[in-house]
């Protein structure tokens, strides 16, 4: 496939200047003297869309307060950044509905959205303002880049607390921004999901998308199918326990990505992926012959069995029940590396199984390959396809969009986050090639896929697929540092794009993920600062 970069652009350069502090259009303003200790406004990822650097600066200190609408979305909101700022400032900063000054998180008419915000800081106080709570969320993710690293820490440090003075004004490039966690290679518990919610919120992504079920395990409870859980989820690669949550489990996950402003997308993954599931009872295998449980790394092997009636009230059933605990819009059916599916019978699932997601009232997600079937309006197709993929599957998806499909981007050689660096980093696998930094950054989702229309790109999502991956230290290891930039490109403006000035800013990130405990991959190809 020919490659997709672009050719420099002056305002590449410009960025690059303002990254270093000097003042021009876009980017961040030389630091007064009185503010030396201010992060220029610039400096924060995902870009902004526009930065306005100018006028004194606001210092956080044991007065501010901070200042909420009567709405309970504001106050939540207050609250979050309450809880972030008081264990490092060890101020009080209580969230009132009186005053003036200090941190004010204002919900109002502008343009700015479902997810947009202006912030303003100047020497009386910093205000964020939105239309909705969301737009307030993302505003205070800035307003956190924006004070010391030490901020994440959760002691007292000695501060100053400064925020430079100026204006930004910010909306996302795209609805969608999603990190996909597989939790079905090995299982990962929902304080290990929670911690990464948090890391996703940080980069203003708004979707997770959960890989529930795969050969290896099925991590969710099904009350009219309960040996999917009891018997599907007790295992996982290499043969360790596995696990499965509760119906209970998987709410408390639900509700904390809310209160993060992510939105949780459930994968069941059909027709193939479904060792577990046929493991769990023989009656869903054409041969009434129930497999043994599988722990390896293959993939293509299984099958649902297209031809029972069996198989489609097994699916109604999951269906039903996972739609009935997921609050969101989507439902993800999975449809990738379906080889042991016959082409026919593979439209005939499709055909059969997206009614019933529709009937249950969430709209279908699948892999790019429900494009060889026939999508139903509205759904949307995750493309994972390589730079390498052949004409004639690149051009199928491309139809499908031209038609009306949607297109989440997730190109594996670029944002499949467990793709291994280099040859020498522990950790992953390589069918895909090896994924450094700049590669997983620099490519325009927009121009992505040849013949699709930009319009139809509906986001970028990044997968985190855990073969190799079964600690939470494992996972950071993986997403960071590449995750920001797969955040950057489904917020940012396109114009913004430039690699030379996103690793300064990536850079500064460093010594946040050390304050905030992450464990992160020191790639050569950033400037990360001594330590």
């Amino acid at each position: 496939m020919r490659q997709h970069h672009r050719t420099p652009r002056l305002l590449g350069t410009l960025l690059l200047v303002a990254a270093a502090g000097l003042s021009v259009g876009f980017g961040a303003a030389a630091p007064a003297a009185a503010d030396r200790t201010a992060v220029p406004l610039g400096r924060v990822i995902p870009a902004p869309a526009t930065v306005e650097p100018g006028g004194a600066p606001y210092r956080i200190t044991r007065g501010t307060h901070i200042r909420v609408d009567e709405a309970r979305a504001a106050r939540e909101v207050g609250e979050y950044l309450a809880d972030v700022l008081r264990p490092s400032t060890g101020y009080p900063l209580p969230v009132t509905t009186h005053g003036d000054g200090g941190i004010r998180l204002r919900l109002g008419d502008g343009p700015f959205g479902e997810e947009g915000y202006r912030l303003d800081s100047g020497s009386r106080g910093v205000t964020i303002t939105a239309r909705k709570a969301a737009g307030l969320f993302h505003g205070v993710q800035t307003l956190r880049q924006l004070l010391p690293a030490a901020v994440e820490r959760r002691t007292v440090q000695s501060g100053p607390w400064t925020v430079a003075g100026g204006t930004i004004k910010d909306t996302p490039r795209y609805a969608y921004r999603g990190a996909m966690l597989d939790v079905s290679r090995h299982f990962f518990g929902v304080a290990q999901v929670k911690r990464y919610i948090d890391q996703l919120a940080l980069y203003k992504i708004n979707t997770l998308h959960l890989h529930l079920s795969d050969d290896q395990g099925w991590r969710i409870a099904v009350d009219s199918w309960p040996r999917l859980a009891t018997h599907g989820g007790a295992g996982e690669v290499g043969g360790g326990p596995g696990g499965f949550y509760t119906k209970a489990q998987y709410q408390e996950i639900v509700r904390y990505a809310a209160s993060r402003h992510l939105e949780v997308v459930p994968e069941l993954d059909m027709p193939g992926h479904t060792n577990a599931a046929l493991s769990s009872y023989a009656e869903l295998n054409c041969d009434g012959v129930a497999p043994p449980p599988y722990t390896g790394t293959e993939v293509g092997f299984s099958s649902l069995c297209v031809s029972k009636q069996l198989t489609y009230d097994f699916v109604d059933d999951v269906i039903r029940e996972l739609a009935a605990i997921t609050p969101g819009r989507y439902l993800h059916i999975g449809g990738d590396e379906a080889h042991s599916t016959s082409h026919e019978d593979y439209v005939t699932f499709m055909d059969r199984v997206q009614p019933l997601v529709a009937k249950y009232g969430k709209t279908v997600i699948g892999w790019h390959q429900l494009t060889g079937a026939t999508p139903v309006k509205g759904a949307l197709a995750q493309y994972w396809g390589l730079d390498s993929t052949g004409a004639a599957e690149k051009a199928q998806v491309a139809r499908a969009a031209q038609n009306g499909t949607g297109l989440i981007l997730s190109p594996a050689d670029r944002v499949y986050l467990d793709m291994k660096y280099t040859a020498d980093t522990p950790l992953g696998l390589a069918w895909a090639g090896y994924v450094e930094v700049r590669r997983s950054y620099d490519w325009d989702p927009g121009s992505y896929l040849p013949g699709a229309p930009a319009s139809a790109v509906r986001g970028v999502e990044a997968p985190l697929w855990s073969e190799t991956l079964s600690t939470s230290a494992q996972l950071e290891q993986m997403a960071f540092p590449r995750l920001p930039g797969a955040a950057e490109l489904g917020w940012s403006p396109a114009a913004t794009h430039d690699w030379d000035t996103y690793k300064v800013r990536l850079a500064a990130q460093g010594p946040r993920w050390e304050a905030l405990g992450i464990d992160y991959y020191r790639s050569p190809q950033v400037p990360w600062p001594a330590r």
